[in-house]
């Protein structure tokens, strides 16, 4: 009722939401922190583990802040909803999914600058190259900032393609072009955040990453409120709140990174002047020819991704919004199972750095038990209670009845796709990404094969059909990276990213 009485009260309303909301992140994270902190001998930043009690702790302590930093993640969205809901018109609603569907769209190619980051930094971190360190920081803002500035640049014709595209009716297109046209002022920072994330995680620091992300997000929350109801702007204010939220994001991140930037500093003598123009030239060789790589892999998932949606919409409505609630089946084991692929990332690119392959060893063996472990728990869960949790998600019994009948398909998730996901963490490390490319080429031919080989003279898949191929694809990608896995860590090279 408070909501409908005044925009004060709205605010009041929606601010002890948030508020409530933001205690709940800052407990949740200091508790991360704090079981962190009470492990007793727990590996820290250059300590290496060697057993396996020791590298069971190193797991957790990486990969736990990165789970609950993605958890964090769904709210952000489900507040900025709520927000736009309580604005009189359902067509806010429409707006803010169109509009932020067109940053995730946008900004999802650019997914390298972390994931790139990460495995070149975890070499040097192994490898102990302070220089290099600080050099692939530098190089990935830059990289980052660049990007950001040309979405600036380019907002008009890519508004307009997107908007093209996800054909929204007149009035939600407006608003979401407006929503787009504010936010994308936030493409340099958000950019560079995920730069800065990725060199985090490279660092072996992932409670840095995830106090940055849940900060920022919190932040984003009570902006968009205090914009929205506060000012009395109204729905512009969301986009403003996720601008404003997204710089300070930026800074934050800089600030966090600074100590550990100057904990670094390389020795100044006169062998490193005298190679460092060298040793730049080779960095730049390695950074882009990583990227450039984790690019194009970037575009295939986003094919697949799409096609998912579009061949739903053209089976109906029903359909569409199965899909919808199926693909989060999906979604929240990923949040799970990323957590342990930023471990991988991060140990196996130390290992390789170092030349420690008793470490690798170690690691690529430890983090398949937990992912085997992850596997047959989700894989449990959704065989017992798939239908009601599509419950949880959607009140619309036809589209209960449409999930319960692919049923199958999501027990199936969790066993087939949780190779893909650790697999992808431990190429990283190694930043092997040209295999990473050609392995997701190959899963997306079949892909598109599976979905549109004609069958009774129809090219449109069913339903079933489009699930098959999905997770034929994500259990192709597992399986041909895990047989190009090297048992032993390969012999150091100075362009291992075209391998």
């Amino acid at each position: 009722m408070a909501f409908r009485r005044s925009g004060v009260g709205r605010a009041l309303s929606c601010y002890k939401f948030n508020t409530n909301f933001s205690e709940s992140v800052f407990f949740a994270t200091f508790a991360v922190v704090k079981t962190q902190n009470k492990v007793k001998n727990t590996p820290r930043e250059g300590e290496v583990p060697r057993t396996g009690r020791r590298m069971n702790r190193e797991i957790m302590r990486l990969a736990l802040p990165a789970v609950v930093s993605n958890v964090t993640v769904p709210l952000l969205g489900l507040t900025d909803t709520a927000v736009s809901g309580h604005l009189g018109s359902s067509t806010y609603i429409g707006a803010i999914a169109v509009g932020s569907l067109m940053l995730n769209v946008a900004f999802w190619l650019f997914g390298f600058l972390r994931m790139g980051t990460t495995g070149l930094v975890a070499d040097a971190f192994g490898a102990r190259d302070c220089r290099r360190i600080r050099r692939l920081l530098t190089m990935s803002l830059c990289v980052g900032l660049l990007f950001g500035l040309l979405f600036i640049l380019l907002r008009a014709p890519l508004s307009d393609l997107l908007l093209s595209v996800l054909a929204p009716g007149s009035n939600v297109d407006a608003l979401a072009r407006s929503y787009f046209n504010v936010c994308v002022f936030g493409a340099p920072a958000l950019l560079g955040t995920m730069s800065v994330n990725g060199w985090f995680v490279g660092m072996q620091s992932t409670v840095r990453a995830m106090t940055v992300s849940i900060t920022t997000n919190v932040i984003n929350i009570l902006l968009s409120v205090w914009f929205v109801f506060g000012t009395g702007i109204g729905f512009i204010g969301v986009a403003y709140g996720t601008l404003c939220a997204q710089w300070f994001g930026l800074l934050f991140a800089l600030a966090m990174a600074w100590p550990l930037f100057r904990r670094y500093r390389p020795a100044r003598d006169a062998e490193t002047k005298s190679t460092y123009p060298r040793g730049l030239k080779a960095d730049f060789k390695r950074f882009f020819g990583v990227n450039v790589n984790l690019f194009f892999r970037s575009a295939c998932v986003m094919a697949v991704s799409m096609t998912i949606t579009s061949v739903g919409s053209r089976l109906g409505d029903v359909t569409l919004a199965a899909n919808a609630v199926m693909m989060q089946f999906f979604i929240f084991f990923s949040y799970f199972m990323d957590g342990f692929a930023f471990a991988g990332e991060a140990l196996v690119g130390r290992s390789k750095g170092s030349g420690d392959n008793a470490l690798y060893r170690l690691s690529v063996k430890w983090l398949l038990i937990w992912s085997a472990v992850m596997g047959t728990i989700f894989f449990t869960v959704y065989a017992i209670a798939a239908t009601d949790i599509a419950s949880l998600i959607t009140d619309d019994r036809a589209v209960i009845a449409h999930v319960s009948r692919y049923r199958l398909w999501l027990v199936l998730i969790p066993v087939l796709t949780v190779m893909a996901f650790i697999f992808d963490g431990f190429f990283i490390g190694l930043t092997r990404t040209g295999s990473m490319l050609a392995v997701t080429l190959t899963a997306t031919a079949v892909f598109f094969a599976i979905c549109f080989v004609p069958v009774g003279g129809s090219y449109l898949p069913s339903n079933g059909r489009l699930w098959s191929a999905f997770l034929t694809y994500l259990f192709l990608r597992g399986l041909l990276l895990a047989i190009r896995l090297p048992h032993n860590l390969p012999a150091r090279s100075t362009d291992e990213s075209s391998k």
